[in-house]
């Protein structure tokens, strides 16, 4: 017999609120039996209690316990346990005849918690007792009451509750009954409705003045709204394999028999790239030597994944085959060319790091091999050692300068920004290389607002200027000037010119390289005039984080000029 949808409703309503209710009855059963419990326990943790206090008083002499006794009901059961689970008193049985109580299940749970509790029948006198055990500093006080019809009476929950959970639930029956009527009538009209429209006329349905019949009017509209939504959907779908077609990525997707489903246009442009002749049907690729390695495993079929790269026509081509569980699968292109590169200029990076490393090393291997190995006075013996000192601390400023550009470039968010005052960062700079300046006659002088402050990190910004400053003392000569203005400023950048009045650089071409990694200049500029190497790098990065770029050129005058902005 097939259930109605209002009689079906009624069921789950009922069965729900049955579980409900039983849930209820159990949860508030359980509960007032906890409570009665603990009282119960309450009420032997007190005699417990007592007979502490009495015993303490008297030194645990336990004769004082024949008095005390009396004043407890007299089917209460006493006991006095050692630390080692001896019974050594006992007002009901033969403490000779009794067990050991390390096992009794009150005796564990007072030694972890200090309080016991258990219902059994008692080995000594064979009879139901409920136990209640408590530690007391070596040893455990017991006291237990019979659990006979009196003790269960105080445990027994009152049913009043039960009653009247039972008649409220006979009472929500019928209002369920009377709800579900209502809202079966809601729920056949929309049969109804949704009968018709699947003939894609839609009908309008005249619904209950209620809220099931607002909810009814609004899933017809929703319903005609859905309507117009396929619409859309199947545009967005072709939106969707627009982007597939666009992807960076040559995609074709096969079936089981090799058959052709669908593939983007990078696709047939890398595999004619592969290929020798060009090809416009996909499956072609089944037939190219190049691609030999991918139909061995699509032949030998064992594994689902499988990746390999292709070189041809001075490309580099990743391939990639993924077989799913019905035997459909995809092949993906990709151009690699580009990471290929990246990848070589990481090692020609590691190479070059390498070289700059292996110089100073040396170096400093030589002069101790010499200070160690060969007769030399104190005078010699000092000047190789201040030439291996000379060398720790170029290797020193190289590994620091290696350090700031790797954190600038790959974890930028560990640099705090905040506001930072340009012209007391400059006082600080001309305070800080002050002795090289007077050693080469360098005046260095700069023209910004006093009140001129840009949103940055104060390190970055010091490296700015403190490595364009490095650069002039190292290779613009001596009796020079080094002047730094604001030139110019907009809404969103300060722009800034930092030049000195040295020789210059002859070769123009060198200029664009002058903010490569390790990158020097024949004519002057060698390792023997100091540095790592990346000062200028170092610029270029800090210019970069702070959202500007940087330049140089020679100046008219004589000199080199470098023109940056900063982002305010």
């Amino acid at each position: 017999m097939k259930l109605s949808y209002k009689q079906r409703l009624f069921l789950y309503f009922a069965i729900i609120f049955i579980t409900f209710t039983v849930g209820v009855i159990v949860f508030e059963h359980q509960r007032e039996k906890r409570f009665r419990t603990d009282a119960l326990e309450e009420k032997l943790d007190a005699w417990a209690e007592m007979i502490h206090t009495a015993l303490s008083f008297n030194q645990y002499q336990i004769a004082t316990l024949d008095t005390l006794i009396r004043l407890f009901p007299h089917n209460l059961r006493v006991s006095l346990i050692d630390k080692e689970g001896v019974v050594y008193f006992d007002n009901f049985g033969d403490v000779l005849q009794m067990d050991n109580h390390t096992t009794r299940r009150e005796i564990i749970m007072a030694s972890k918690s200090g309080k016991g509790t258990d219902i059994r029948i008692s080995q000594s006198i064979s009879h139901e007792y409920l136990y209640y055990a408590r530690k007391f500093d070596n040893r455990y006080i017991r006291v237990a009451l019979p659990y006979d019809i009196d003790t269960q009476r105080l445990l027994k929950t009152d049913n009043t509750f039960l009653y009247f959970i039972v008649l409220l639930f006979v009472v929500m029956l019928l209002l369920m009954y009377i709800v579900t009527n209502r809202f079966g009538k809601s729920v056949k009209q929309l049969r109804d409705f949704v009968t018709v429209s699947d003939q894609n006329d839609i009908p309008n349905i005249d619904f209950p003045n209620d809220e099931l019949g607002e909810i009814g009017a609004k899933i017809t509209e929703n319903y005609r709204l859905l309507n117009e939504s396929k619409k859309k959907i199947g545009m967005e779908r072709e939106k969707l394999l627009q982007h597939v077609h666009n992807s960076e990525e040559g995609v074709c997707f096969f079936a089981a028999d090799r058959k052709v489903e669908f593939y983007n246009a990078l696709f047939i442009q890398y595999l004619n790239t592969i290929a020798d002749e060009p090809e416009n049907d996909p499956s072609a690729i089944f037939k190219n030597d190049a691609f030999d390695e991918m139909n061995r495993f699509l032949n030998n079929g064992n594994e689902t994944y499988f990746e390999t790269q292709i070189r041809r026509q001075g490309k580099k081509f990743s391939l990639r085959v993924k077989i799913f569980e019905d035997k459909v699968f995809e092949i993906v292109l990709n151009d690699i060319t580009k990471q290929e590169k990246m990848r070589l200029l990481k090692q020609e990076m590691t190479g070059n790091i390498a070289h700059e490393l292996r110089t100073p090393i040396t170096s400093i291997r030589g002069y101790l091999e010499t200070v160690m190995e060969q007769p030399l006075d104190e005078v010699q013996k000092n000047h190789f050692i201040t030439r291996a000192h000379h060398q720790t601390i170029i290797l020193s400023e190289l590994i620091q300068d290696m350090s700031l550009i790797t954190k600038i470039e790959e974890a930028p968010q560990m640099y705090k920004m905040e506001e930072v005052n340009i012209n007391h960062l400059l006082q600080g700079l001309k305070t800080d290389i002050a002795l090289a300046l007077q050693e080469k006659n360098i005046n260095m002088q700069w023209n910004v607002p006093d009140d001129l402050t840009v949103k940055g990190n104060q390190n970055l910004l010091y490296a700015v200027f403190r490595n364009l400053a490095d650069n002039a003392i190292r290779h613009a000569g001596e009796n020079i000037k080094v002047q730094i203005n604001k030139y110019n400023e907009d809404k969103d950048f300060y722009y800034f010119s930092f030049y000195d009045t040295g020789s210059g650089i002859s070769d123009e071409k060198a200029l664009n390289r002058l903010f490569e990694r390790f990158y020097r200049i024949n004519e002057g500029r060698t390792r023997d005039s100091g540095g790592s190497g990346l000062g200028l790098s170092i610029v270029k990065n800090a210019v970069t984080f702070h959202k500007g770029n940087i330049t140089v050129k020679n100046r008219k005058e004589g000199g080199l000029e470098f023109l940056f902005k900063i982002l305010r």
